[in-house]
């Protein structure tokens, strides 16, 4: 079923369209979901030239993308969203999915490449890397097998928990203790458990004793060992009756039932619903779906911090990283990854299931689509996995693909390996040297074995930086901004896995903090004198400690270009000094050379002798030694200094 009759499960008609702008038979038809009706209504509205509000507009453009008329529905969003302000996150949302249906890809690319700078730029950036990853065919070889369930009824299953040696669900089946859902046309939901049998299947299938009884909604459980309960979707009443808020709302609230019978609310809120609760036993986290003022588009993922078993804490958006303009639902945690369905328009089709890893610090990875193996055009979620027998995991999941027997069926699955293309994460922070200065607006580049770009980032006002990419065996990662130090660095296969196992810290040092002022010109300061032996040129093992700093320096500064210049004393002959002078500084060439520095960063290498000599030990002034070797010095002139230190 589509995404719009799942949570309509869940909601009495009674009370969902208080609030609502309702000023004519159309918008009565509309907020009563029957779309059909209303896509008549409001074109008789306009053809009897009535007044037709923007938002009318947009309930008709809502009622078209939900009967399948695509083209209709994209036409009117882009009209309204040229003309007015009025189009919310969630119908941007329906809006670029309108135009990916009717095969309007790169129109949708186009369109989010154009407003770039005024959406969340996690929304772009989990956007662009699921199209990479469909261009390079990575969502393609899930390797699933997927089979039908034998207990799968006529009417809406779904939901699938595991319970030990059994599998819990919701459905829409008949049920003597209760009574029709009018929206629906099926009972209220309630929670069955079946036997899981050898190979997956399901059978034995009877009304779950779990939970108390209620003659309304429970559904979507979830049950966890640790805590010794099953956590649950009812709706809110008062004894037999439902509970509503003052605006004449029902919702739902989410509860726990303890094996030995004791109940209890966790989250309620008259006004507000819950949905697919999923509790992680490691972290005592309650994940949650729900529609609060801070959602990002439609139903956003929250959760609550738990100690034994009691809220701790108020709901916390997940954030624009699994968030999106969509509505985003059923979170699942398994090997350290965080398994949920969106309809975000960039999927396969309505409800897709994504994958994020949760990283070290508790932060996410970028959502990737799980693929054709698993995903389709129609609605997938409730998605759970769990080992299977020999090596393969196996678990469950909700279609409304055709061939099912009703609205909703469960559908297993067996896969070799934990689902979802591989990527890699490059995050860390970058630094000055000194105190761990963060330092903003450094360009981060991730390059192939051939140096082509992979991706690229600039690092926020906190210094920080998140890069990901669908794996390859050779990365390269290169940091530049200007007046800075260049950071580059080639990782294989090896270092590609340790580097995911912790953020990467990158010091920058500034060009100031190498540069000196020195004989009126810009000098590296890093280098401390070094002395040739007496009458000879070459390099030796006591100078190779200061010449490699200076590798280094042009290592990370690879714009640099120097000037080598070599100075004698005063003894010996003036012209002779000036001989072995020159072949210091071509030796110096030498060796920066045959150490990786190019010839273009080496402007010149001069010999001056004496030519300049820094103090009063002319030729025939007496001077002690340590006066003359004031003299012998080498230095290394940064010829573009002013054009690089911007």
């Amino acid at each position: 079923m589509k995404f719009r009759i799942f949570i309509l499960f869940f909601a009495l008609a009674v009370g969902f369209s208080y609030g609502q702008e309702v000023t004519s038979k159309a918008d009565n038809y509309f907020y009563s979901y029957a779309y059909d009706d209303a896509i008549i209504e409001y074109n008789k509205q306009m053809q009897q030239g009535k007044f037709i509000t923007n938002n009318q507009l947009l309930n008709l453009a809502d009622s078209y993308f939900q009967t399948g008329e695509y083209n209709k529905a994209s036409k009117l969003y882009l009209d309204i969203n040229k003309n007015d302000t009025i189009m919310s996150a969630h119908r941007f949302n329906k809006m670029l999915q309108s135009l990916a249906k009717i095969s309007e890809q790169e129109r949708v690319k186009a369109f989010l490449k154009s407003k770039s700078n005024s959406l969340e730029s996690e929304l772009v950036q989990n956007a662009e890397f699921n199209y990479l990853l469909f261009d390079k065919k990575e969502t393609e070889s899930a390797g699933f097998f997927i089979f039908t369930l034998t207990g799968n009824s006529e009417f809406s299953d779904f939901s699938p928990a595991f319970h030990d040696d059994k599998l819990l669900f919701s459905s829409g089946r008949k049920n003597k203790s209760k009574r029709i859902y009018g929206p629906s046309g099926e009972s209220y939901l309630d929670i069955y458990e079946a036997d899981i049998e050898k190979g997956g299947n399901i059978g034995n299938v009877s009304v779950y004793k779990g939970v108390p009884d209620s003659p309304f909604h429970k559904s979507t459980p979830f049950y966890s060992s640790t805590t010794g309960g099953t956590y649950y979707v009812l709706s809110n009443a008062k004894g037999k009756n439902l509970a509503f808020d003052e605006k004449g709302k029902n919702a739902l609230a989410i509860g726990m039932a303890y094996e030995g019978g004791l109940f209890r609310f966790l989250l309620k809120d008259l006004s507000t619903s819950f949905y697919y609760p999923f509790y992680d036993d490691e972290n005592e986290r309650l994940y949650f779906a729900a529609n609060f003022e801070d959602s990002y588009g439609g139903t956003d993922l929250y959760y609550v911090v738990t100690n034994n078993g009691q809220v701790m804490s108020e709901p916390i958006n997940m954030g624009p990283r699994i968030n999106t303009p969509g509505n985003e639902i059923a979170p699942f945690v398994y090997d350290n990854s965080l398994f949920f369905s969106s309809d975000v328009f960039y999927g396969v089709g309505g409800m897709d299931v994504y994958r994020s890893n949760i990283q070290p610090d508790n932060t996410f990875s970028i959502p990737v689509n799980l693929g054709e193996g698993i995903n389709s055009k129609y609605d997938e979620f409730g998605f759970v996995i769990r080992p299977g027998e020999g090596h393969e995991l196996m678990g469950y999941f909700s279609s409304n693909r055709p061939g099912g027997k009703g609205n909703d069926d469960i559908y297993g699955f067996k896969v070799a390996a934990k689902p979802g293309p591989r990527t890699l994460i490059f995050k860390g922070k970058v630094v000055k040297p000194q105190y761990d200065e963060p330092i903003a607006g450094v360009e981060v580049k991730v390059l192939d074995n051939n140096g082509g770009l992979l991706s690229q980032m600039f690092t926020k006002e906190d210094g920080t930086y998140q890069v990901e990419i669908p794996y390859t065996d050779i990365v390269s990662m290169e940091m530049i901004k200007d007046g800075y130090s260049t950071f580059r660095e080639t990782y294989n296969p090896k270092e590609l896995e340790e580097l995911q196992k912790a953020p990467l810290q990158v010091q920058l040092a500034s060009l100031s903090d190498i540069v000196k002022e020195k004989e009126g010109k810009k000098v590296l300061n890093n280098v401390n004198n070094f002395f040739f032996e007496t009458g000879k040129s070459n390099v030796n093992i006591a100078m190779t400690a200061e010449l490699d700093k200076v590798v280094d320096a042009i290592k990370k500064f690879p714009e640099l270009r120097i000037s080598i210049e070599t100075h004698t004393d005063s003894k010996g002959g003036s012209s002779s000094n000036k001989r072995i002078s020159e072949k210091r500084s071509q030796a110096i060439k030498a060796y920066l050379l045959s150490n990786g520095v190019s010839s273009e960063n080496i402007t010149k290498a001069v010999g001056y002798g004496e030519e300049k000599i820094i103090n009063n030990c002319t030729n025939g002034v007496y001077c002690l030694d340590f006066l003359h070797k004031q003299n012998l010095r080498t230095l290394f002139v940064i010829d573009n200094y002013d054009a690089i230190s911007q």
